[in-house]
């Protein structure tokens, strides 16, 4: 039977409508769906956008595709309908090849979110293809003294589709010598042999011409026709003959070159050369079986020539010829089937796809970085992959379909803390010893303002010299912000408020982008001692975020202020001070007493007088207190005094430099009884003001030592940790200098190197002690420096002064 073109058109037509069908189910996460094998162009295959449950709506704006490694091209989606379809034409045999399976897998892929959808379509063999033999023409060579039933087998033929459709029947045309024998082997393959039913003579016919057709299992069939040319040789009429028809071997794949693979072993019953038998492959045998093993021709011994691998060819069908050296030369056959054994030689793939990078730090936790899939060429357990990846790392791998993992978020994550994580991947396969392979994955955090700016410390204590130049920078505040770029950027601002009358902004400034804080004006030490404001941090992130920071600016006094004189309380001519003194007053009698005050703070605001000396005078009867102020006599008065004495007294503060006032005193002698009403007076109005301030003063000395005791004891036992006997009660006390703090009311100067007395007489508080508020913080630590010459310079005025 001959087969045309038009006869396997007409038949595949009539099997189409049958082979339309197409099925679709859903387990394990994937679709499935039938086409049959050359169908035409826009075959309908499935509604693949319902099955998988996406509305029509969506495919267009979540880039609904559909991706293939090789053979991308067949089938196609519609997006208007979401119909599956055939896009070109699809050749089971091309594609699969003989195996008994064969689909197309399709990854479908939409975005917005991610989502990975795996489509398998099965691709159904019809029957396209008929039989065909390995030659036009087989020539049989049979000696005349073959016995009848003797069989010769011959190459069968082959059908390239599968399943009944390659199923094939073979039909020998009618002849009374030959019949045909066909036999199913182990690995159910026909084996075919034309058996002889008659004894030959080749006198009478030295050929014989026959038909083997071949029919296949397909509807309609097909068929394959091959012509038999059966020579009839004369003479040597024992072929040899193997111990049995078929052998199998199984051998390792990448076994080493000269491996015996089997050694055959062939008997012939003639004698002589009629029975030497040499061994060879039948002409045949595949070029591929001729390129892996050679045969040796005198012991039948099969040896590995070539590398051996699983993953091209996993079986060898060898046909061996045996022939002994007759004339003609006769032959004996076998067959040896060599099964290829898997070993773990194949590392896995692993491919990477749908990277999705940089990660927020915000990121959600399942969120798919990427997708990963593997693969190992071995088969069983050699091709079972394992993933796994880096441990310690705020993502996991999840399984989402066989050999296919996807990269997600795990755990939350923190850009100041790590801002890149480099991931290694591993697939590791089942074998024995296992292979294995790697890939990194470099995953970048992007960074999100969740960080405020901050600042060292939350409050900083500054000193400025009053007096200062305007625009002069007194300190720089500085805040850092862990995040990056621009949400790192810090800018600087005051928080504004009121301070008095007047509104902060026109006292300090600072520079947005340095943090550094100008005084906008000179500062005074007698207006404002403490300046106490807020800088507030902002970052450049959405939203910003901030922080404030405390700026304590103490206001430190100079010596800017001379003494003043207080108004005298006896009238005078000019701002001199008139007393009248009895020439018979005692010696130590106080006459009057100048009043100063100073407006400074410290060192700055304590005073001593001196009396100007008088060119004349080397007896002099007056003398002035170094810290009172008081003017009182030196000796007895005689009639050698003069009646009228004018006395100068400089006031000097304790600045550097030091600043100076001048009182002028007129006292005036009088005789007892020139003058009783200003004497009564005179003692009247002295004794009683005096008494009284003296009186207050005393009070008042002996409130501030024991506030002034009571914190100074607070202040040791907080810094210093240490015990120290408290100060002794009055106006005495003893101890280690300290150092001069300012504050509201004036200065507080203490010396315990010496034991000193506080005397208070008239005149203001302010002239005769100096304290400070107990209220205030303790004052900061100066330089060594500076703090050891204040104390030289104090200790030196209390000993001048003692």
């Amino acid at each position: 039977m001959v087969f045309t073109p038009e006869d396997r058109l007409g038949k595949q037509c009539l099997l189409l409508p049958f082979l339309l069908l197409a099925a679709w189910k859903v387990g394990s996460g994937q679709l499935h769906y039938f086409v049959p094998e050359e169908a035409k162009h826009g075959t309908f295959v499935g509604r693949i956008a319902q099955d998988l449950g996406l509305e029509l709506a969506e495919l267009v704006p979540r880039l609904f595709r559909v991706a293939s490694k090789t053979h991308g091209d067949l089938l196609e989606v519609n997006l208007q309908n979401g119909i599956l379809f055939v896009n070109s034409r699809i050749d089971r045999e091309e594609l699969c090849g003989r195996s008994a399976e064969c689909s197309i897998h399709l990854e479908v892929i939409v975005d917005r979110p991610l989502q990975v959808f795996h489509v398998d379509v099965e691709v159904r063999d019809i029957n396209d293809n008929p039989p065909l033999f390995p030659v036009e023409e087989q020539r049989v060579l049979i000696y005349e003294s073959r016995l009848p039933d003797s069989v010769f087998p011959l190459e069968g033929a082959s059908d390239a589709d599968v399943g009944s459709n390659s199923i094939l029947t073979y039909k020998l045309s009618s002849s009374e010598y030959f019949g045909l024998d066909v036999k199913i082997n182990s690995d159910d393959n026909k084996q075919i042999g034309l058996i002889l039913r008659k004894s030959l003579d080749r006198e009478d016919a030295p050929a014989h011409n026959l038909f083997l057709t071949a029919t296949d299992g397909g509807k309609p069939e097909l068929t394959g026709t091959v012509h038999l040319l059966v020579t009839v040789l004369d003479v040597n009429d024992n072929a040899p003959t193997f111990e049995q028809p078929e052998y199998e071997v199984r051998i390792f794949e990448n076994a080493d070159n000269g491996t015996t693979v089997i050694r055959l072993n062939a008997s012939d019953r003639d004698e002589g050369a009629n029975g030497a038998i040499s061994y060879s492959f039948n002409r045949l045998v595949a070029a591929i079986v001729i390129n892996h093993f050679s045969i040796d021709r005198n012991t039948g011994e099969i040896v590995i020539r070539g590398n051996l691998d699983f993953e091209q060819v996993n079986l060898y069908k060898i046909r061996v010829d045996a022939t002994d050296k007759g004339h003609p030369p006769m032959a004996g056959h076998c067959t040896v089937l060599v099964r290829i054994l898997d070993k773990n030689d194949n590392v896995p793939e692993i491919t990477l796809t749908s990277l999705s990078l940089p990660v927020r730090e915000d990121a959600q936790f399942g969120n798919v970085i990427a997708l990963i899939s593997v693969n190992d060429l071995d088969s069983g357990v050699n091709g079972q992959v394992t993933c796994s990846l880096t441990p310690h790392v705020p993502f996991k791998l999840v399984s989402t379909f066989k050999n296919y993992y996807s990269l997600v978020l795990d755990s939350a994550l923190d850009r100041e803390s790590v801002s890149a994580y480099e991931l290694v991947v591993t697939a590791r396969d089942g074998g024995s010893p296992s292979l294995w392979a790697t890939a990194s994955v470099s995953v970048e955090v992007a960074d999100v303002n969740d960080n405020a700016p901050a600042f060292a410390q939350s409050e900083y204590t500054v000193f400025v010299k009053e007096n200062n130049p305007p625009g002069c920078h007194i300190f720089t505040v500085s805040a850092r912000d862990a995040d990056a770029q621009e949400n790192a950027l810090v800018s600087y601002s005051l928080v504004e408020r009121r301070v008095g009358e007047r509104a902060l902004s026109s006292y300090v400034s600072v520079h947005a982008e340095s943090g550094k804080v100008y005084a906008l004006q000179p500062l005074d030490h007698e207006e404002l001692e403490l300046l106490q404001f807020q800088v507030s941090a902002r970052d450049a992130g959405v939203p910003p975020l901030g922080s404030n920071v405390t700026l304590q600016v103490f206001v430190l006094d100079e010596n800017d202020n001379s003494p003043v004189l207080l108004a005298p309380r006896v009238g005078g001519t000019g701002g001199a001070v008139s007393e009248l003194l009895p020439r018979s007053v005692g010696v130590g009698q106080v006459v009057t007493k100048v009043r100063a005050v100073d407006a400074d703070s410290g060192y700055n605001a304590w005073l001593s007088y001196e009396l100007q000396p008088v060119a004349s005078s080397a007896r002099f009867p007056f003398r002035v207190g170094l810290y009172t102020g008081e003017i009182s006599t030196t000796r007895v008065l005689d009639e050698a005094d003069a009646p009228r004495h004018q006395l100068l007294v400089l006031v000097k503060d304790h600045g550097e430099p030091a600043l100076t006032a001048t009182a002028t005193v007129l006292v005036s002698l009088v005789e007892n009884g020139q003058a009783p009403k200003a004497s009564s007076r005179l003692s009247v109005g002295a004794a009683g003001p005096e008494a009284a301030l003296v009186n207050v003063n005393v009070y008042l000395i002996i409130a501030i030592c024991a506030v002034s005791s009571l914190l100074v004891l607070t202040l040791l036992l907080y810094t210093a940790l240490r015990c120290s006997a408290p100060p002794a009660e009055g106006a005495c006390t003893a101890g280690k200098p300290t150092l001069v703090c300012s504050s509201a009311v004036g200065s507080w100067s203490y010396s315990q190197q010496r034991r000193q007395r506080v005397c208070s007489g008239e005149g203001p508080p302010k002239m005769d002690l100096m304290a400070f508020s107990p209220s205030l913080s303790p004052c900061p630590v100066m330089g060594r420096a500076e703090n050891q010459a204040l104390n030289e310079d104090h200790d030196a005025k209390v000993s001048e002064f003692s």
